[in-house]
């Protein structure tokens, strides 16, 4: 009888336990894992930003597109690619490929992840199904799972649009621009508050919110209105009357707003808030430039109230897009007249948004048909948006 030498012993006791733990790992019994859980613990966000490729160019852009032009964030494909499209897996040898979106589609069904076959086998508990393998250690993690939740959920399209643009777009201007220091409703009313103009208050009506400049350490206090209800009545009031004026600034003359957002009306300088969609949609179509300028405007002749409020919305010299993108200048929609410098400040200067998320915004405004084509476009298509280093301008 052949003797088996102590090297082969070891080498078919190895191959041995090799086998035994593939069999098991890969049994086809479609047992549970004990103590696993692969399900996905996030929820369905819209304001999550989720496409299937990682840049996407906005539209309009420059003729070469500049910075502020391309969309970037971590997208579907990469995803996939990483967890299960690599060159030695399905994107590779391994059927089914996952290295194209036709191919990905097979195991999609738009607007509906639990119908998904693609996002079964990333949260099932199955260890038939479950992909990446469980025994791989290559789990992808819940922001990874999120991203593709929402893509799935939101139509899972190639290029996103305007119902990929819009919420990712209002949650970054809420964010970044409405804290209690900038453009917020409780420090806008709390000005008014403060100067008098909302009548008597008591102490559980407002509040006192003190700010420190991060780099000058100058300390600030902003009085803000806490009461929910007086706050809802009097934003809600002021925005009515915005909007009535604008109207018909003949027929609703009476409307013309008298509470203004800054000086002198305030105790200090107070922003527009930006906190909400409706919020930041009045201060597109009527600029803070317009509804609250610095100067009187015009007097009532019977009752001797002045106003700093301008009748005509198209002679602002300020737009949300122009406040966020360094990269334009804005002519006033009224007159054609381009501003020599950018006013790019509130990216940078308040909210710090980087290139992607400017681009973002971008993309939301163009694409958004509630956003009115003169503050898009200008009077008749002549433009209001110019590149700084090309000098093109944005037209329809």
């Amino acid at each position: 009888m052949k003797k088996v030498s102590a090297i082969q012993t070891v080498v078919l006791f190895v191959c041995g336990v090799f086998l035994a733990t593939t069999v098991f790992q890969c049994t086809k019994s479609g047992d549970i894992v004990k103590g696993l859980d692969r399900s996905f613990t996030g929820s369905a966000d819209s304001t999550v930003y989720a496409s299937f490729y990682e840049s996407n160019t906005v539209s309009p852009s420059d003729l070469i597109p500049d910075v502020n032009d391309i969309i970037k964030f971590r997208g579907v494909k990469t995803v996939i690619h990483e967890y299960c499209g690599t060159s030695n897996c399905h994107g590779g040898p391994i059927a089914p490929k996952f290295d194209t979106y036709a191919e990905i589609m097979k195991y999609v069904t738009p607007g509906n992840p639990q119908a998904s076959k693609l996002w079964e086998f990333i949260t099932t508990n199955d260890f038939d199904k479950a992909m990446p393998p469980v025994a791989s250690n290559h789990e992808l993690n819940t922001s990874d799972k999120g991203l593709i939740y929402n893509w799935i959920l939101n139509g899972a399209k190639e290029r996103p649009n305007l119902a990929d643009f819009r919420p990712a777009a209002i949650r970054l201007i809420a964010d970044g621009c409405g804290s209690a220091n900038c453009h917020n409703q409780a420090t806008a009313t709390g000005g008014w508050a403060r100067k008098g103009l909302l009548g008597p208050l008591t102490t559980a009506d407002t509040t006192t919110f003190t700010y420190i400049n991060p780099l000058t350490g100058a300390v600030t206090l902003y009085c803000q209105v806490s009461n929910q209800t007086l706050l809802n009545q009097v934003w809600g009031s002021y925005k009515d009357s915005v909007k009535r004026f604008y109207a018909d600034t003949l027929a609703n003359a009476s409307f013309r707003p008298w509470k203004i957002l800054t000086t002198p009306r305030s105790s200090q300088s107070t922003r527009g808030p930006l906190q909400t969609y409706d919020d930041i949609l009045m201060d597109i179509m009527y600029p803070k430039t317009v509804r609250s300028g610095s100067s009187v405007v015009y007097t009532n002749p019977v009752t001797l109230t002045q106003y700093y409020v301008r009748g005509n919305p198209l002679l602002g010299n300020s737009s949300m897009v122009s406040r966020v993108d360094s990269t334009l200048l804005l002519a006033v929609p009224f007159t054609g007249v381009f501003a020599t410098s950018h006013q790019g400040d509130m990216a940078y200067g308040d909210g710090g948004l980087k290139p992607h998320e400017v681009a973002l915004i971008k993309a939301w405004y163009f694409a958004d048909p509630n956003v009115p084509d003169v503050w898009k476009y200008g009077i008749s298509n002549a433009g209001i948006f110019k590149y700084r280093k090309t000098g093109n301008i944005i037209r329809r």
